[in-house]
């Protein structure tokens, strides 16, 4: 009877270490499981982006395009209200695609430009890959082509510079993706009248479109117009700097839309602003080389946009100049030069994003250098180029 008490009790502590020993191996487990979790979660948020590696992404991407105060409104909310009922905006039909458009400045196939275009062998030694990305995505191009294209005429006399290129070179602009230019300039009749009907022969053939001068007066003034995604925008090309007055067009005579005397130009907007969503007008002005516009650019611009414009782009003085918004409507003062020479320091591409609610502009900034023209993406020279913007009185957000 001892020996069967004994027996037990050595059993009952056996047990009990047994059982103590399941519980210690039952707690490792547990441990071991939860720092495997614990691991995972910490490895997988080492491998995720972090909200501030997203917002500096962000930062990064928005630092090369520059967006302009004044154009557009916040669109209208259509996410669900907090009593999760939809507002009004959000049962109605979507929003249609948004327009853009993108234009430069002057344009000139310099010596420096067709050598690097040759070198090269094709676009991408004229323009890098990010600018023919911004024009392969836009829906129209407009810039302002500073020459002729043609072989025949004699050079201007008494005129410093005189350009003209073989019509064998327009493939460079199709290549640019040019889709219209205005012939409004200083240039336009370098090598006379023949040289300029054999540009509008020659841009026709190629299917770039063109405003500001012409056969004729009727066909200089004349609004070219395009349908994209169910709007209507129009475009129009005048200069005020003509060499000589021959170079103006008139019944029957080959020339330049004229804008010393803006009336007629000013006709030419309220016609079309009764047939167009959005009216554009490329004008040539103000003084070579001047950072300022001239008091008369500002009255003419405030002028076009009273009469009708949407916005008014400006070119001839190489240089960039101001933004203005007048009745929330753009006037951009000069582009300056966009393909031209050996050096341009600072140039950019201008979007506007025609919206539901109104339309927003996008400064990008670039740069050239032996006839080749890039954005600019270094952050200091990006910064460089939103305070001189401002310094030239543009509104920047």
């Amino acid at each position: 009877m001892y020996q069967s008490d004994e027996g037990r009790r050595q059993r009952g502590r056996k047990n009990a270490g047994i059982i103590v020993m399941l519980m210690i191996l039952l707690c490792f487990l547990a441990g071991l499981l939860i720092w495997l979790v614990k691991g995972q979660g910490q490895k997988r948020v080492a491998y995720e982006t972090s909200p501030a590696q997203v917002h500096i992404a962000a930062e990064q991407e928005a630092e090369s395009r520059i967006v302009l105060e004044g154009a557009g409104q916040p669109a209208e909310e259509t996410a669900e209200t907090a009593s999760g009922e939809m507002t009004e905006t959000a049962s109605q039909q979507p929003a249609p695609e948004p327009v853009t458009l993108l234009f430069a400045g002057d344009v000139y196939l310099s010596n420096h430009v067709l050598n690097a275009y040759d070198q090269a062998g094709g676009i991408r030694g004229v323009l890098d890959d990010s600018i023919r990305q911004e024009i392969a995505e836009a829906d129209y191009f407009m810039v302002n082509q500073e020459f002729p294209f043609s072989d025949r005429g004699t050079a201007a006399e008494d005129k410093q510079f005189t350009f003209r290129l073989p019509v064998s070179r327009i493939p460079i602009l199709q290549e640019m993706g040019i889709d219209m230019v205005t012939l409004a300039n200083n240039h336009a009749l370098d090598f006379g009248t023949e040289a300029l009907l054999d540009t509008c022969a020659a841009l026709e053939q190629a299917g770039i479109r063109y405003v500001g001068a012409g056969p004729d007066l009727e066909r200089a003034k004349r609004l070219e117009t395009v349908e994209i995604k169910g709007k209507t925008i129009g475009f129009l090309g005048a200069t005020r700097v003509i060499p000589v007055y021959s170079w103006t067009a008139g019944a029957g005579i080959p020339g330049m839309f004229s804008a010393y005397d803006p009336a007629p130009v000013l006709e030419e907007i309220q016609k079309a602003k009764g047939v167009c969503d959005y009216l554009v007008i490329y004008v040539h002005w103000g003084v070579e080389r001047s950072e300022q516009p001239e008091a008369y650019q500002r009255t003419m611009g405030r002028q076009f946009i009273d009469a009708g414009a949407d916005l008014v782009i400006g070119s001839h003085p190489h240089v960039l100049q101001g933004i203005e918004y007048y009745k929330d409507k753009p006037i951009v003062y000069s582009l300056g030069n966009f393909v031209f020479g050996s050096s341009i320091p600072q140039t950019m591409l201008l979007k506007a994003v025609l919206e539901e609610d109104g339309a927003r502009l996008e400064m990008l900034p670039c740069q050239s250098a032996a006839g080749f023209t890039t954005r600019i993406t270094d952050s200091a020279r990006i910064l460089e180029f939103q305070q001189k913007m401002e310094a030239l009185g543009t509104n920047l957000e």
